[in-house]
C-alpha cells in the first residue's frame, strides 16, 4: 500500500509499504482522509515522541475493512474516527489512573502507524462510529478531543475573563469550548485577519491582530480590553515569546494554560517572583486522553462548529503541499485523501 513515510534526518516520501494485517481485537481500517496538524513537522524533525520510521497522521476518520479474531464491533462498513492514544494500562501512573503520563504511552500517528497511508490497523476498543456525520467534520474529533482535555485541565470557573494566543484550528475550537466551560468573554490575538474574522465567527468576544515580532501594540490593545488582565490566557502558538506576554497578561491569582507545542530545548523568560508575588498558576497540556468521545458528540450536535476551517485537500503524493500549508498564515486545516 502506499504512505508517507518519515525517516531520521527530517526526511519523507511516499513509499509502498506492506500492507498491515489486524491481529486479535483489532480491525483494519481503510484511511477515509487525515487532518494535518503542526506537531506533524515537529515529528518530522524528530521532535515529540517521534520513532523513525513513522507513517504520520494522527486525526483519522477511516472505514472499518476487516477485523481480527475476537473483535465483532465496529462492524465492517461502519465509517469511525480513532482515539490515537494507547495507555499500557500496568504502569504506575496507569494504575494511578493518570494515563495520559503512561510510561508506555503510544501515539498512533507520533511513534507508531498512523493515517497518511491507504489503511492502518487500530484496535477496536479505540474506534468510534460517526454515523452520518460528514466526514470533513469528524475529522476534528482529535483536536477537538485535545482542546476538550485543555478545557478540563484549566477548569474555569464561571464568568471567567479568557484570552486565547492562535487562531488556528486549536485556538478556534478553544474558543467554543471556552463559552460552553464558563467563559463569559472570550478574546482570540493572533497575526492573521482571516482567522480572527473566523473566530468571530465563531463567537469570539473581541478579536485582536497581533505581530509576534512586534507584539507591542496587540499587547497595548489587550490590555485596554481587561486592564487587570484576564482570569485565564491560553498559550496556543508554540511560541515562547507569546508565553512571556502571556504572563504579563494574566490577572493576580490568575492561570497560565501552555498548549502550543515549543520546541523541546526552547526556554521562555519567566520571573519566579512574579508567579509568587501574583500567586499565578500555569498549567500544560499534553495530548488528550478518553475525550474522543465527548469531542465526536460536540460535533455531532453542532455545539462545535468547524465551519471554514478546511482550506486544502491533498492527496498522499502531494503531502509536501500539506507541510508547507503549515507555514502559510492563511491556510487553517490541510486534509490528506489517499483516494484523491
Amino acid at each position: 500500500m502506499r504512505a508517507v513515510v518519515f525517516r531520521e534526518g527530517s526526511r519523507w516520501q511516499v513509499e509502498t509499504v506492506d500492507a498491515p494485517r489486524p491481529g486479535p481485537g483489532e480491525a483494519l481500517l481503510s484511511i477515509i482522509k487525515t487532518g494535518v496538524c503542526g506537531t506533524d513537522e515537529h515529528l518530522l524533525h524528530g521532535g515529540f515522541i517521534a520513532k523513525f520510521p513513522l507513517v504520520p497522521g494522527h486525526e483519522m476518520v477511516a472505514e472499518v475493512v476487516a477485523l481480527g479474531e475476537g473483535a465483532s464491533w465496529p462492524t465492517v462498513g461502519t465509517r469511525v474516527v480513532v482515539d490515537n492514544t494507547v495507555f499500557c494500562g500496568h504502569c504506575d501512573a496507569c494504575r494511578r489512573g493518570t494515563v495520559l503520563y503512561c510510561s508506555n504511552f503510544v501515539s498512533l500517528g507520533c511513534n507508531a502507524a498512523g493515517g497518511f497511508a491507504e489503511q492502518v490497523v487500530v484496535a477496536a476498543g479505540k474506534l468510534y462510529p460517526i454515523g452520518d456525520l460528514d466526514p470533513d467534520i469528524a475529522v476534528f474529533s482529535e483536536p477537538t478531543a485535545c482542546a476538550m482535555h485543555g478545557v478540563d485541565v484549566l477548569a474555569l470557573k464561571p464568568a471567567s475573563d479568557v484570552l486565547i494566543f492562535g487562531a488556528g484550528p486549536t485556538g478556534l475550537i478553544l474558543a467554543q469550548l471556552l463559552r460552553m466551560a464558563g467563559a463569559a468573554r472570550v478574546t482570540v490575538a493572533a497575526p492573521t485577519a482571516t482567522k480572527l474574522a473566523l473566530a468571530r465567527q465563531h463567537g469570539a468576544h473581541h478579536t485582536v491582530q497581533i505581530d509576534r515580532a512586534d507584539a507591542a501594540a496587540g499587547v497595548a490593545e489587550l490590555r485596554e480590553i481587561a486592564p487587570l488582565g484576564f482570569d485565564a490566557v491560553i498559550e496556543a502558538t508554540g511560541s515562547t515569546s507569546v508565553l512571556e506576554h502571556a504572563v504579563s497578561l494574566t490577572r493576580n491569582g490568575g492561570t497560565v494554560l501552555v498548549y502550543g507545542l515549543a520546541g523541546e530545548d526552547a526556554l521562555a523568560a519567566i520571573k519566579p517572583y512574579e508567579i509568587f508575588s501574583r500567586e499565578l498558576t500555569i498549567k500544560g497540556s499534553f495530548a488528550q486522553a478518553n475525550c474522543i468521545g465527548r469531542a465526536l458528540f460536540a460535533l455531532q450536535s453542532g455545539v462545535v462548529s468547524t465551519d471554514g476551517m478546511i482550506t486544502a485537500e491533498v492527496s498522499l503524493e502531494r503531502f509536501g503541499e500539506a507541510l508547507a500549508g503549515l507555514k502559510d498564515s492563511e491556510q487553517i486545516k490541510t486534509l490528506v485523501s489517499p483516494s484523491l
